[in-house]
């Protein structure tokens, strides 16, 4: 078999250039951040660089134009089932950078999109009607990350910056709620106890967990 050098430069930018844009079967993903207001210590970045043959750990944040660029690579390359705010850092830290490219993809493409987040958007971006602003871009849907069922629980595992941040993750749930298609996600850590957080957050949300798979 002869291999071209397009295939091997090809392969090349998947292995070992960071990606912004990136996909696994049906659903492309948007890694527009590495910051993130967690520690948490079972979170994938803590242990390998990328996910899916893709390298996710970014040189510098992109910007949307940037991002709008690489996604016009391969937004018409098939039927994406969602576009998915979702990489190695918390999308809400780039608030402004989300809604512009969310506002493109629903006036160009019309795709499906959604939000992987911590729910810390309100702490991150204080002063500002963050769901209200989802809402407005055309934003479809909001996966909620929430791995623990009390305050002492979700600081011993997340180690996150902020105060009060068990409270305003719950906050914005509850907004989320009332105003999007809305998911909440637990990592089946030993410490989070399942039947308590889904108490916590209400039978009538989508509940979805995710299998923990320790790196050690």
């Amino acid at each position: 078999m002869i291999v071209r050098k397009k295939e091997i430069k090809s392969a090349y930018l998947i292995l070992f250039m960071p990606a912004i844009v990136y996909w696994s079967e049906d659903n492309l993903y948007l890694n527009i951040t590495n910051r993130c207001s967690n520690n948490c210590y079972f979170c994938f970045r803590n242990f390998i660089s990328g996910v899916w043959g893709f390298n996710l750990k970014l040189r510098k944040e992109p910007t949307p134009n940037e991002i709008i660029k690489n996604l016009q690579r391969v937004i018409n390359q098939r039927h994406w089932k969602e576009v998915i705010f979702c990489g190695f850092g918390e999308p809400t830290e780039r608030l402004d950078c989300l809604l512009d490219v969310t506002k493109w993809i629903k006036n160009y493409h019309k795709s499906l999109v959604r939000l992987n987040t911590n729910g810390q958007a309100y702490l991150l971006n204080p002063g500002r009607s963050v769901i209200n602003e989802l809402e407005e871009t055309g934003l479809d849907k909001v996966s909620i990350s929430l791995n623990a069922h009390n305050k002492e629980v979700y600081n011993k595992i997340s180690n996150p910056k902020f105060e009060n941040t068990f409270e305003s993750v719950l906050g914005f749930i509850e907004e989320s709620k009332r105003n999007l298609d809305t998911e909440i996600t637990v990592v089946t850590i030993p410490e989070a106890d399942i039947k308590k957080i889904k108490k916590i957050v209400g039978e009538e949300v989508k509940f979805r967990k995710r299998i923990y798979e320790p790196h050690f």
